[in-house]
């Protein structure tokens, strides 16, 4: 067990504003089309990100039908629009220290993006950054910040040492305890899904799962800041070409709370 989790108010800010996206399956389709269109084609079973996808989408309840449609559509039966996928990597506002080279207050922002008009997108990327105090940055500036990682989660009063086993055994890298005492089983992207299948097989069904960046350092923010942080977070999620936003920004238990007030 490698102790408590410093990433869980981080995962959890994100998954309040998952809840918020008036357009996620929106997104999620476009997600599912990219993936079909791929290399891996069309079948789930032979393409790692399609499953990935596809997965995520019945965590967010879309029908079967609608996710059929998509993967049509990606395999060329229907739409023939062509995403292309950007990341746009930023600083953020705020922040109780500065960090050279990592912009104002040590806050890293990255933007995940599928688009059809590279313009259109860093136009609207670079005005949402500019309104909430932030600024765009270049490519890989803040990129080696994140890890891209598998993460399931336990709700607490789960068998820790079953689930820790379980993990183990599947091939987890890494087993904590978050915040709320529950538990957090972390894998590498490339076994992300097998760790999964094997422990849903083991008895161990996760409360939530998803692949994540998770930041290497993070910076804790105030409340003002974080304010600041949120509202470029949302202004960000609500435009059409954005498909996850992550950021290394900390927000304490007492923030939290604020927040949600």
């Amino acid at each position: 067990m490698a102790g408590h989790s410093k990433f869980a108010n981080i995962k959890h800010r994100k998954a309040a504003q998952d809840k918020k996206r008036g357009k996620i399956f929106t997104k999620l389709i476009r997600e599912i089309t990219v993936a079909a269109r791929g290399g891996g084609g069309g079948d789930a079973a032979t393409n790692p990100r399609l499953r990935l996808a596809v997965d995520k989408a019945l965590g967010a309840n879309m029908t079967r039908d609608t996710i059929e449609r998509a993967i049509k559509r990606g395999t060329g039966e229907g739409d023939d629009t062509v995403y292309e996928e950007i990341r746009y990597e930023g600083y953020g506002p705020g922040g109780t220290a500065v960090y050279e080279g990592y912009g104002p207050g040590g806050t890293a922002v990255m933007v995940d993006c599928m688009t059809d008009n590279r313009n259109r997108t860093v136009s609207e990327v670079r005005h949402a950054f500019t309104k909430a105090g932030g600024n765009l940055g270049t490519d890989g500036s803040v990129a080696y910040m994140f890890n891209r990682i598998g993460l399931l989660t336990y709700p607490a009063g789960s068998d820790e040492d079953a689930i820790m086993e379980a993990a183990l055994e599947a091939g987890a890298d890494d087993v904590d305890n978050s915040d709320e005492g529950g538990i957090e089983v972390s894998t590498s992207y490339e076994d992300y899904m097998s760790v999964k299948d094997a422990m849903i097989s083991a008895g161990h069904e996760p409360e939530h799962a998803e692949v994540i960046e998770k930041p290497t350092t993070v910076t804790e923010v105030t409340f003002d800041d974080a304010e600041k942080i949120m509202r470029l977070i949302d202004v960000l999620d609500e435009l059409d070409d954005v498909q996850e936003v992550h950021t290394n920004a900390d927000f304490s238990d007492e923030v939290m709370t604020q927040l949600s007030e």
